[in-house]
């Protein structure tokens, strides 16, 4: 059973999580959270040294995770990609993933990917925390939603959904869901 439709749940003024249960088996999602070149199908290229306090850097490239490739005006910006710095927390393979990105350092929020087996299936817990504000958690969510929806189609074998056309979708409705 996929879980591709259910929203991030709330659990802090400063947390959101999601889950999906993903086609596994468990060293082939954890491929695609640390190898550059798969993480690049669904979220952003970049390396990342896999080891406490590892340095690491995220090329956000949205034209390459599907058939869209122009952004919608407001983020014509991010049209050539975007490069954010990030240091790993964790990473005990292939069942945790922790980073923190963004921000200044001590501001940095923390994302956490955790991977439990559940037969040929893989249960990811995506959880970011410490988001700055509701208004990044607003950011963050439909972004989140969005990208974990393409790794799904990547990992089931299928073709993307279009990145901007369900995250437009999903931000509005996080902008509703996460009102004050």
């Amino acid at each position: 059973m996929s879980k591709s439709g259910e929203y991030g749940e709330v659990l802090a003024s400063d947390t959101i999580r999601f889950e999906r249960l993903l086609p596994g088996p468990i060293e082939r999602v954890w491929e695609y959270l640390t190898d550059g070149d798969k993480r690049g199908k669904w979220l952003a290229r970049g390396r990342i040294e896999l080891k406490p306090g590892g340095p690491g850097e995220f090329l956000f490239k949205h034209s390459e995770l599907s058939a869209e490739k122009t952004p919608p005006a407001r983020y014509k910006d991010m049209e050539g990609g975007k490069t954010m710095p990030l240091r790993v927390l964790r990473a005990e393979a292939p069942r945790l993933l922790a980073i923190s990105w963004g921000g200044e350092p001590g501001g940095e929020s923390e994302v956490v990917f955790e991977l439990t087996p559940k037969g040929d299936k893989v249960l990811l817990v995506l959880t970011h925390k410490r988001l700055a504000s509701r208004a990044a958690m607003k950011s963050v969510a439909g972004g989140w939603h969005a990208h974990l929806g393409v790794l799904e189609d990547n990992l089931a074998g299928r073709a993307p959904r279009g990145f901007w056309t369900t995250y437009e979708q999903l931000a509005a409705e996080y902008k509703r869901r996460l009102a004050e």
